[in-house]
């Protein structure tokens, strides 16, 4: 008996152990919240909104059911802040982290699960990595609360407002989106504070910091301003994100938020073209963006950030190679390739069939939603656009969903932050048997 429990338990892959992580701190979230002292009314929160919340929050997404500063307490709210640390992260980083500075032995499966958890190129330097990512995180957050202090502590009092500072630095690192702005007006997110630079710029770069991902900045580290020596995966993901800054800015400029002023509009431009990607804070009424600027931003959302980093969506290197493989088939050339090197073909199978898992349970999500609760299907696509690439903007309709809509976000949240081919991959955990090859015949597409 003991023998076949020690034979099973080597047949746990490290996909399998990345989930039930993920599935373990949830639970063990929703059930924090459950408790009485956890609301500001002493009353005990429903089951579907602490599952929800907590979810929302390990999924580092930043959607919500309860304003978060006026419905949970101080108690609920360090859970929520707690559970957006551990999720933005990595539940492995961490344990890996702290397995190696107590001085414990790291396995090879540690080590290997670790890998994956972050998208390394490989298993080698694995601890050193996890102690690099835990100390950018610490450095980055205690800076952006310490430059966020001197304004949160003006609006809302000494004790406060350093606790305001660290809420949004942490929230804004992991690209969470949650927010306690609800003290001055529920679910009024950062509006409040769209006309003030300081602050509208800390927020952004805590979390492009948080999204171009941990192995970039390892990189960069390394390299300094010499960009020709970087990897090719890093060269890729920060010209993928310029120009996903840079273009939507532009686009919202001219066409979005005409209103305002010449200096704010640039800066409403430019902080809702970097939150999108995945942050989910806003400083503008999206309600009141047009139809093609909520595609614009849909858009956005299901792009994410990058593999590695506290962001969720397909990621920039998805949709680059897809883009590349595209223009590949254009030019009549072979090979998918970026600065001067190949790509492989597996590369390319694995982000198209991301790609079409996120279009599939994005848009029938997002019908489904909109058929049971009877909302325009526009507005429903934002959500699950919002759930799965785990951003946390929403046109104001996740209050109003039904039991059945707040599962199927549950469910993209959890999809969105542990990444599809995980979740095949730990369902289909036994290796495929080698067979012979069928005889091979045309087709013809497009």
């Amino acid at each position: 008996m003991m023998k076949l429990q020690k034979n099973k338990h080597k047949h746990i892959t490290s996909f399998q152990i990345i989930i039930l992580g993920f599935f373990s701190i949830i639970i063990l979230g929703s059930l924090l919240l459950l408790l009485p002292f956890a609301t500001t009314s002493g009353k005990c929160a429903s089951f579907s909104d602490a599952l929800f919340t907590a979810t929302s929050a390990v999924c580092v997404t930043g959607l919500v059911v309860k304003d978060t500063a006026t419905y949970w307490s101080v108690f609920g709210q360090c859970v929520i802040l707690f559970l957006i640390q551990v999720g933005g992260v990595g539940i492995v980083t961490i344990a890996v982290s702290a397995a190696a500075i107590s001085g414990r032995k790291i396995g090879l499966m540690q080590r290997s699960t670790m890998q994956e958890a972050v998208s390394a190129h490989q298993v080698g330097g694995i601890v050193r990595l996890a102690k690099l990512i835990l100390k950018i995180t610490a450095l980055t957050e205690l800076a952006g609360a310490v430059l966020l202090m001197p304004f949160f502590c003006r609006d809302f009092r000494l004790l406060k407002g350093i606790w305001f500072s660290v809420f949004h630095s942490v929230s804004a690192f992991c690209n969470a989106k949650f927010n306690l702005m609800g003290a001055k007006e529920p679910f009024s997110s950062l509006t409040s504070y769209s006309s003030q630079p300081f602050v509208n710029f800390t927020l952004m770069a805590l979390i492009i910091i948080g999204g171009i991902g941990f192995l970039t900045w390892e990189d960069m580290g390394k390299n300094k301003l010499h960009f020709r020596k970087y990897r090719m995966q890093s060269k890729v993901i920060l010209a993928v994100t310029a120009l996903l800054l840079a273009v939507p800015a532009v686009i919202f400029f001219f066409f979005e938020f005409s209103s305002l002023p010449l200096g704010e509009r640039f800066l409403c431009s430019l902080f809702q073209s970097v939150m999108p990607r995945t942050a989910g804070f806003n400083t503008a009424d999206l309600t009141t963006v047009s139809q093609s600027g909520q595609l614009m931003i849909i858009i956005l959302m299901l792009i994410g950030g990058s593999p590695g980093s506290t962001a969720g969506g397909m990621k920039t290197t998805t949709v680059a190679v897809l883009v590349s493989s595209a223009l590949s088939v254009f030019s009549k050339k072979e090979h998918t390739h970026f600065f001067k090197r190949r790509i492989a073909e597996d590369t390319v199978k694995n982000a198209a069939t991301i790609f079409l898992m996120y279009m599939v349970l994005f848009a029938g999500g997002g019908m489904v939603i909109s058929r049971i609760d009877h909302i325009p299907l526009l507005t429903a696509l934002f959500e699950t656009a919002s759930a799965i690439g785990t951003v946390g903007l929403s046109l104001g309709i996740t209050t109003q969903l039904g039991l059945v809509s707040r599962l199927i976000l549950i469910l993209l949240m959890f999809f969105g932050r542990v990444g599809g081919l995980t979740l095949i991959f730990a369902a289909l955990s036994q290796k495929a048997a080698k067979s012979s090859k069928y005889p091979q015949e045309k087709i013809t597409v497009g």
